[in-house]
């Protein structure tokens, strides 16, 4: 069982459920094809301000260590992940190698909503912005590099080609 506070969860558990990507995916193309694209990155966003609030408060309180501590111990309790954090004074950067949430969805057999990997932004965008911080993803499709920074210190806004459609 992880115990860690990195977690700040009330469901602790050691390993998560691979099968919990089944249903977002579905979740995530229902939202898409009945209420629009613009209602899903409202639902993504609402899961990062509220779902993730707990998250959001610890990265607050413990800056881009706390941000890093969070990703190690969550890729650490998904099944199949393959990932690096490097930790850099002005910046955090999660390389995932192996997205344990695609290559699940693909052992599965099951048709990948395309905006899949976008979620990663606006989810986790919403809960760092909470915190004092912002993320930029690249790449996507079952690897990317997600890099967080103070407010302010990335130069750009997030631009969501950057974030490949999951096939």
């Amino acid at each position: 069982m992880i115990s860690s506070s990195a977690l700040p969860y009330r469901d602790r558990k050691s390993v998560g459920s691979a099968d919990f990507y089944f249903a977002i995916n579905s979740t995530f193309r229902f939202i898409r094809d009945v209420l629009g694209r613009h209602a899903l990155e409202a639902y993504w966003t609402s899961l990062g301000r509220e779902y993730l609030a707990p998250v959001s408060q610890y990265w607050k309180n413990g800056g881009l260590e706390a941000i890093a501590n969070y990703w190690n111990e969550f890729f650490k309790a998904e099944p199949g992940a393959e990932f690096e954090i490097s930790s850099r004074s002005d910046a955090v950067e999660l390389e995932v190698k192996v997205c344990p949430a695609i290559k699940h969805l693909r052992d599965g057999g099951r048709t990948i909503t395309p905006e899949f990997c976008q979620h990663c932004y606006f989810v986790t965008e919403a809960a760092a912005q909470q915190a004092g911080f912002t993320i930029r993803v690249q790449g996507g499709n079952g690897c990317c590099r997600q890099t967080f920074f103070s407010n302010g210190v990335a130069a750009s806004p997030q631009q969501l080609d950057n974030i490949q459609l999951a096939k």
